[in-house]
């Protein structure tokens, strides 16, 4: 009965997500306030996802159940409340209460999270058992050396939303009050570290494949310290930064290289395959975005086609694409619940994407807008797809 709690309150979680995937991108179609539209992408899209899938994975792959089946449960209504509150503390005439309400709801939703697997993980923490069976005993070097990099992800997941906190009622911060910076703690510190330590264990295995040992021991030191470096030096964008920005260029390209070559050597091609790698690969862009800034200009266009590539190509397609992978489309049988729409909806969510970037690189925004407006048409499809698999296979 808790693997069927846990597994209902992961497709809730993913439904949120979604919900909130087309809630940001209306809300940069709608030109609101950047803060906004991350809160919406980051708070509200990539991360209810993650939260989602960790609540069930992260337990097994340290051969661990949940302690806490509930937890979920009590989780999001407080992540929804928080995502809410934030997303609308920044609009013109929203009283001040709100973001705060907003800000101490994200952080106890957190908080439950991160009790709930450290009371699972208490006796494993560094994950040397990895729930790895005999079969695939020649894996488990690489699953103990990303299982290492959880209890980072976590504590970066614990000082983003403290810092969120703390700008949301006024208590002392840890790097300094400046939103960016809980940004960069959540989106690469949590997100996009999430994103490699998982999918040095899940890819390989939906593709049947093994990724490099030497590239594995190289991206995730590296996507582990380029969050904090980011984080503590974005505000004077200094040789801190820079060095930040190069870590995690090097972990992203790496991660990039090894899902591409997986891919290629794989016999399999499952729709949610062709997001993972359009993910990868708009992460290659963000990096190089992020490299230019860091190194070059710091135009706003340039930190606006950044933000875009980062939270709805190489977290958000990433985040598409693997849904497909645990809830394939091609099971379903109401009209348009297929694999072919969820290629349309992936078509829709990346075309839409790179004509936005490609408008704000080249100094054309008033183009991105057409963009946005494709990548929106794909969010309504994968929440369309989501929700009706969703009601069909699962009517509970």
């Amino acid at each position: 009965m808790s693997a069927a709690t846990v597994s209902r309150w992961a497709r809730r979680f993913l439904l949120a997500s979604a919900a909130a995937l087309v809630l940001a991108l209306g809300a940069d179609l709608a030109g609101l306030p950047r803060r906004t539209v991350v809160v919406l992408a980051l708070y509200g899209f990539v991360l209810h996802a993650l939260f989602g899938k960790a609540y069930s994975l992260v337990p097994s792959y340290f051969d661990r159940r949940l302690a806490v089946p509930r937890a979920p449960a009590v989780h999001l209504p407080f992540a929804l409340v928080g995502v809410a509150g934030l997303a609308l503390d920044p609009l013109d005439g929203v009283p001040p209460l709100v973001g705060t309400v907003g800000a101490v709801a994200w952080a106890v939703g957190v908080g439950a999270f991160l009790a709930a697997l450290g009371w699972t993980l208490r006796d494993n923490p560094a994950g040397s058992e990895t729930g790895t069976g005999e079969a695939n005993a020649e894996r488990r070097p690489v699953d103990r050396f990303a299982n290492a990099f959880v209890p980072v992800v976590l504590a970066y997941l614990a000082l983003g939303s403290y810092e969120t906190l703390a700008a949301g009622v006024g208590l002392p911060t840890v790097l300094g009050p400046y939103l960016p910076r809980a940004s960069h703690l959540l989106g690469a510190g949590t997100a996009a570290l999430l994103v490699f330590a998982v999918g040095f264990r899940l890819l390989p295995r939906f593709l049947v494949a093994h990724p490099p040992r030497a590239v594995v021991a190289v991206v995730l030191p590296a996507g582990a310290v380029a969050p904090v470096l980011l984080a503590a030096s974005i505000a004077r964008r200094g040789t801190l930064f820079r060095v930040g920005a190069a870590l995690e260029a090097v972990a992203v390209v790496g991660f990039a290289l090894v899902v591409a070559v997986m891919f290629v050597h794989s016999d399999r091609r499952r729709v949610g395959f062709y997001g993972v790698l359009a993910g990868v690969l708009a992460g290659v862009l963000a990096v190089a975005v992020g490299l230019w800034l860091a190194f070059g200009d710091a135009g706003g266009s340039l930190v606006a086609a950044h933000l875009r590539l980062t939270l709805f190509g190489f977290l958000g397609l990433l985040v598409v694409g693997v849904t497909y992978q645990f809830y394939p489309p091609a099971i379903g049988t109401s009209p348009g619940i297929d694999d072919r729409t969820a290629l349309v909806a992936l078509g829709a969510l990346a075309g839409g994407l790179a004509l936005t970037a490609a408008s704000l690189l080249v100094g054309r925004p008033a183009l991105a807008d057409a963009g946005t407006a494709v990548s929106l048409a794909g969010g309504l499809l994968h929440l369309y797809l989501l929700s009706a698999l969703f009601v069909e296979r699962y009517p509970r």
